[in-house]
C-alpha cells in the first residue's frame, strides 16, 4: 500500500491546500492530510478547528482514501509512526523550494527510505496562502475565493469571537 503524508502548518487551509491534497489523493493509496503543530508559528486556530477545516475539504471533495490527523514534533518521525514512505509538500515560490528542500535533506538523513514529493501549486492559487486569508477576515471582508465557504464561516466565526473578548 502506498501511504502519504502531507503536512501542512495552514492556518486555515485554502484551496491551493486542497488542491495539492486532491492531486496527492489521486496518486497515493492511502493519505494522511495532517495538521502540524510548528512551535515557530503562532496559530489563531488550534489542532481541532484545523482538522474541522481539513475535513470540510475532504468531505467536499469526496476523498475517501484521505486521514485528517494532528501531530506535534518531528514531521519525519510522523511519517515513521504512519507507516509512510512519502511526505507530500506544495510550492508556490523559490522560497518554499529554499525551505522545503532543506528539510528534505534533514529528513533523508534520519531516514533515507523516506522521500519527498514536492508539487508545483496551480498558477491561479499560486497568491494564497494562509496568512492573506487571516488579513481579510480581520478586515470583514470576503474570503470565499480564497476556501470553501464552510471554512470561511469557521474563520469569521472565531476571528469575530476573539474580537469581542
Amino acid at each position: 500500500m502506498r501511504i502519504a503524508v502531507y503536512p501542512t502548518s495552514a492556518n486555515p487551509p485554502t484551496y491551493g491546500h486542497a488542491d495539492i491534497l486532491v492531486r496527492t489523493a489521486k496518486q497515493f493509496d492511502h493519505v494522511f492530510w495532517s495538521a502540524a503543530m510548528n512551535s515557530e508559528k503562532h496559530y489563531i486556530f488550534n489542532a481541532d478547528v484545523r482538522k474541522r477545516m481539513m475535513n470540510e475539504y475532504v468531505e467536499y471533495y469526496d476523498l475517501k482514501n484521505v486521514t485528517v490527523e494532528s501531530f506535534d514534533g518531528s514531521t519525519i518521525r510522523y511519517v515513521q509512526y504512519r507507516k509512510a514512505k512519502t511526505i507530500v509538500k506544495g510550492l508556490r515560490s523559490l522560497d518554499d523550494f529554499q525551505g522545503e528542500f532543506q528539510q528534505a535533506v534533514g529528513n533523508k538523513g534520519i531516514d533515507p527510505e523516506i522521500e519527498t514529493f514536492c508539487l508545483f501549486g496551480k498558477p491561479d492559487l499560486f497568491a494564497i496562502n494562509s496568512t492573506l486569508v487571516r488579513e481579510l477576515a480581520y478586515l470583514g471582508e470576503s474570503i470565499e475565493a480564497y476556501v470553501l465557504p464552510s471554512v470561511a464561516d469557521i474563520v469569521m466565526n472565531i476571528i469575530k469571537k476573539n474580537s469581542n473578548s
